[in-house]
């Protein structure tokens, strides 16, 4: 659990089916804040019914192919990031749709969360991590360094902007 001054602590847990509307609010936070991060745009996201959304969570809130983690202060959520098995390598756990709010960066809240997808990883079986980011982002890419991961030198282009590149680093869950 996070704490920073002035700010109620989040706890970081699996989402529940009755997160739904505040997954979908977070979800478009997380799409208007970094839109080349994800793998929507906000107009679709926000064209999406109530029941998508909570079928999109149930989907996430249990089982071990797939799972999403939030931080949760209470009220509105504060950070998210998920985790899903790799088709090609039942040992590898793909981290995706890693996001914390503005006012919650540099507080050890990204940490918290890739923790909590690691915990799971380990559990259902699977002892790597892996993830990937723009090239040029290059705060995220410092900080996923300091939690430990590595570019691996690969390289792959950027599902849904063709000029963009992305890069691939792991870690151990």
């Amino acid at each position: 659990m996070t704490t920073d001054p002035g700010l109620r602590p989040a706890k970081i847990r699996r989402v529940r089916p009755e997160d739904a509307a505040r997954m979908r609010a977070l979800r478009l936070e997380m799409l208007a804040d970094a839109p080349l991060a994800f793998l929507e745009t906000v107009a679709q996201a926000a064209a999406l019914s109530h029941a998508e959304y909570a079928a999109r969570v149930a989907y996430t809130s249990l089982g071990p192919n797939r799972a999403q983690f939030v931080a949760d202060p209470g009220g509105r959520l504060v950070g998210h990031a998920g985790g899903t098995v790799a088709p090609n390598e039942p040992e590898l756990t793909v981290i995706y749709a890693v996001y914390v709010t503005p006012a919650r960066r540099g507080s050890g809240l990204l940490g918290e969360l890739i923790d909590e997808v690691a915990a799971w990883s380990r559990a259902c079986g699977r002892p790597e991590l892996m993830l990937e980011v723009v090239v040029g982002n290059d705060r995220a890419y410092r900080a996923y360094q300091r939690l430990g991961f590595t570019d691996t030198g690969v390289r792959v282009p950027h599902p849904t902007v063709p000029a963009l590149t992305e890069l691939q680093m792991r870690r151990p869950a």
